[in-house]
């Protein structure tokens, strides 16, 4: 099912982007990886921003393998700018859907990763984690849709003293309407339609709606 999924509901979907000169993998090698998984989903799904999608990309069966994992980090952070990345002293991501991607990603850059978590609803550091006062950061994701985690996400990693240079998600659904307010690296752009839960085309409404992520919805 995977792979027809994938040629045939998600090719018309990838959006264009111009990436800096070489990247480890194209856009059609990202998506085998996830083929590969058994990673692209149809049907109906609830993602964590509370829109409705028929089309659903699961980031954790891709990361399962880490050996698939690691390579598509090591994809992203060469997409990262050389002057940039250098700069990155640590990574954080949002738990949970970011924990591994992030984990990875520190192993691709060198250095440590970390995560912010929301034991009462709100994303905090914990654990043990400490950020030094200024220290320069990466925020990384499994997948952006509207952004609004991966904001939050920014706001607890600049409360607990770092500084997000930037943003970085193995994938970006947003259509280009994501906004992180630091610069922000996908590793594949894929322009998939999103819908309110209230504005859904019949066909949509027909199936039951799946949540396949690790948010309640919005």
């Amino acid at each position: 099912m995977a792979d027809s999924v994938a040629r045939g509901a998600f090719g018309p979907y990838l959006a264009g982007a111009n990436y800096a000169e070489g990247t480890s993998m194209t856009d059609d090698e990202v998506l085998a990886e996830f083929r590969a998984a058994d990673a692209l989903l149809e049907g109906h799904f609830i993602l964590s921003s509370g829109l409705r999608s028929p089309r659903y990309l699961q980031c954790a069966r891709v990361l399962m393998d880490p050996r698939r994992g690691a390579r598509l980090s090591e994809a992203l952070a060469a997409r990262i700018p050389a002057e940039l990345r250098a700069r990155i002293t640590a990574v954080v991501s949002p738990a949970m859907g970011g924990v591994i991607a992030g984990h990875e990603m520190a192993r691709a850059l060198g250095v440590e990763a970390m995560f912010v978590e929301r034991p009462t609803g709100t994303f905090e550091l914990r654990r043990g984690f400490r950020l030094e006062p200024g220290q320069e950061v990466l925020m990384m994701e499994d997948v952006v849709t509207t952004g609004l985690s991966s904001r939050e996400a920014i706001k607890a990693i600049e409360a607990a003293g770092g500084k997000v240079i930037a943003g970085a998600s193995l994938v970006d659904r947003s259509n280009g309407t994501a906004d992180l307010g630091v610069p922000f690296f996908p590793l594949i752009k894929l322009d998939v339609p999103t819908y309110e839960a209230d504005a859904l085309p019949p066909a949509l409404a027909a199936i039951p709606a799946i949540k396949p992520g690790s948010r309640a919805a919005a």
